[in-house]
């Protein structure tokens, strides 16, 4: 684990015009001469030799740590910490105690799916390959809440631990990208598109059985467009909801429609875990809740439980309100190789419990309907 601190010091010399500023929750503040110091300050002297070989202070910098009053754990993508700052943006707008400087800090964890990128994600195995290491920081009082992509976050939390808030929910849909083509019907036969979902992977084959998938196609936003680039593949999908948080949805070729591709199960939401005895934290987070997408999110989690999924099976959910105000939701599991797809659908009041059983009841009907083996194929 390590916060945004790199090149702290090294960026305070270059810029002594100002007196303090924050840089992730740490607060500078820079001094011509020597300043004793605390447990709470590091002092940095820049000292030269003169011509007589003796050391002379040209400058001093002081490191003064504001113990922050909330400490956010995130991982360290350019997507997670557009949601991190996402989080602190409504934070800040929500107390006013929290406006004040040095008063949230932004710490990165890296994770087990951050340091294994040789592999694809179905073979790592496991659950919590993106939030294992952050919860354990929550629980070990290193951070005091965590700010996770709900489709990363498995259907269980870990004791001591709850998530009680989901921000508004951004588009759920996917987005196809390409240098040479604007849609998947668009790319002749043999085509290799590059994904890590097997979500994606079966439901692009079994509408296109000609193309070809290029599986392990892992890491950040930046990192597959790089490779998209380099011709690695002619094309790719990614989440549109990333796309839009990170403002690169100019690299889009064009929208899949839900009845396409219907996204993973929390796809586009964003959710804020915090310890179950820190009514603090729970009060904070609890002002940021948009209920809306919170039982959309319980319903698709509580359908994902049902069918136990993972990175190793091709599942897709997705929960809306209707034109009538009520829940609608789809549910969709498939063989990894796209030739078999099941699709199921629910629709009920636009509650918590009614939605909690719908999502169950759909579950176990897929369950029903596939069989043992079905994801074996």
């Amino acid at each position: 684990m390590e916060t945004l601190n790199q090149s702290l010091i090294s960026a305070a010399a270059s810029n002594f015009s100002s007196s303090r500023s924050v840089i992730y929750g740490q607060s500078l503040s820079l001094s011509s001469s020597s300043s004793s110091t605390s447990p709470s300050s590091i002092v940095c002297q820049k000292r030269r030799r003169n011509n007589n070989n003796n050391i002379k202070i040209s400058a001093s910098i002081a490191v003064d740590k504001k113990v922050a009053l909330i400490r956010i754990g995130t991982r360290g993508s350019p997507l997670a910490l557009a949601q991190a700052y996402e989080t602190r943006e409504k934070l800040i707008a929500s107390s006013a105690e929290l406006a004040e400087e040095g008063a949230i800090e932004i710490v990165v964890i890296k994770t087990t799916g951050d340091k294994i990128l040789s592999q694809p994600l179905a073979d790592i195995g496991g659950k919590g390959l993106f939030t294992k290491e952050i919860d354990e920081a929550l629980l070990n009082s290193d951070i005091d809440i965590a700010v996770h992509s709900m489709k990363d976050v498995p259907t269980y939390l870990p004791d001591k631990t709850i998530l009680p808030c989901n921000l508004p929910r951004e588009d759920v849909r996917d987005a196809f990208i390409s240098l040479n083509a604007t849609s998947l019907a668009d790319l002749p036969a043999g085509s290799v598109v590059g994904t890590a979902s097997l979500r994606r992977k079966s439901q692009l084959l079994h509408r296109y059985p000609s193309l070809s998938v290029l599986e392990n196609f892992r890491g950040n936003v930046q990192t597959r467009l790089k490779k998209l680039n380099d011709g690695v593949v002619v094309a790719t999908l990614l989440a549109l909801a990333g796309l839009k948080r990170l403002s690169m949805t100019e690299h889009v070729s064009s929208i899949l429609s839900i009845d396409d591709m219907l996204p993973a199960v929390a796809q586009g939401a964003i959710g804020i875990a915090c310890r179950s005895d820190d009514d603090k934290m729970a009060n904070y987070i609890a002002k940021l809740n948009h209920e809306e997408t919170r039982l959309a999110v319980a319903c698709e989690r509580s359908f994902l439980l049902t069918l136990d999924g993972s990175c190793r099976t091709p599942i897709a959910g997705y929960a809306c309100r209707d034109e009538d105000g009520n829940c609608l939701f789809r549910g969709l599991v498939a063989s990894p190789d796209g030739t078999k797809v099941l699709e199921t659908s629910r629709k009920g009041l636009y509650a918590y419990e009614d939605m909690i059983l719908m999502g169950k009841d759909a579950g176990e009907e897929l369950l029903s309907r596939a069989g043992p083996g079905f994801f074996d194929s």
